[in-house]
């Protein structure tokens, strides 16, 4: 059975060409990529040692046995920090486990008045699962007849693998679902991540575990929005780690003029009917 690490090493290798890193290619391969003799070889590691730790035999290699695969690899900054990570967490898999169990829902009064601050705008609570706890009247009012707040305890993961209208509201719904995915598996509390996934991947099916065991970084853009007005928002998202309570505050914030003003008209409008507020979900 293979880990993150010897899954991500391997993917990095079979994605290189030998001319890359300037060596010569011996003619046809049994599979694309770089050979595991050469990659050994750059790193100063035995091909045996560099098959354990790719089909998951060796789960404790050394920091320097991880910098110098990443040095053979060339790897950018950010692909060596992951790789480091992978590390980290592959040598934990081994240790005790307590039973998995979901995530805790509580927010505290901190959380909560954090996520007012950010009314009239577009906001949400959120945890390593997904789940939105709390979320601002703006959030609501782009959202709204989409199906994703319906829930007594909405989930967005679970949401866009499993509601058809995921698609419509998200245009580029793979890239989405990469994001998530891959958030999902990074998340800071392996044993609700395992009680989640466990009982999401029936329902998602291949869709959702197949990302979950692409283990790289997916690249991060402006978010686009399919608004029921049939308005397209394009949505920058920042992110504020909450770390006592393993949750994050996510602001979205328009992206172009034609974003901001249309979420301006949306607000009017919504005025005229409710007052706006926080929404409390946990």
């Amino acid at each position: 059975m293979g880990t993150p690490l010897g899954d991500f090493i391997r993917a990095r290798r079979d994605s290189i060409q030998p001319e890359q890193l300037g060596l010569a290619d011996h003619g046809r391969r049994r599979s694309p990529g770089l050979r595991r003799s050469d990659l050994a070889g750059r790193a100063g590691i035995s091909v045996e040692y560099l098959t354990r730790i790719e089909q998951g035999r060796d789960r404790n290699p050394s920091l320097s046995v991880v910098n110098a695969i990443a040095d053979a690899l060339s790897l950018s900054i950010a692909d060596r920090t992951h790789l480091q990570h992978l590390a980290k967490i592959t040598g934990g898999a081994c240790a005790g486990r307590t039973r998995p169990g979901p995530a805790a829902r509580v927010v505290r009064p901190g959380a909560a008045a954090t996520l007012q601050l950010m009314e009239p705008g577009m906001a949400i609570l959120t945890n390593g699962l997904g789940d939105i706890l709390a979320h601002t009247s703006g959030f609501e009012l782009v959202t709204a007849g989409t199906g994703l707040l319906d829930d007594d305890a909405p989930n967005l993961t679970r949401y866009v693998f499993t509601d058809p209208r995921a698609r419509t509201l998200f245009p580029d719904w793979n890239t989405v679902a990469d994001e998530l995915a891959f958030d999902l598996w990074s998340g800071p509390s392996r044993d609700a991540v395992e009680w989640f996934s466990a009982d999401l991947a029936p329902l998602a099916g291949p869709e959702f575990t197949r990302r979950l065991n692409l283990h790289t970084p997916p690249p991060r853009g402006s978010l686009r929005v399919d608004h029921r007005s049939g308005h397209r928002l394009r949505l920058d998202r920042e992110t504020l780690e909450l770390v006592t309570d393993a949750q994050r505050v996510v602001v979205f914030l328009p992206a172009d003029a034609a974003t901001a003003e249309t979420l301006d008209r949306l607000r009017s409008d919504q005025g005229r009917h409710r007052p706006g507020g926080l929404r409390l979900v946990a």
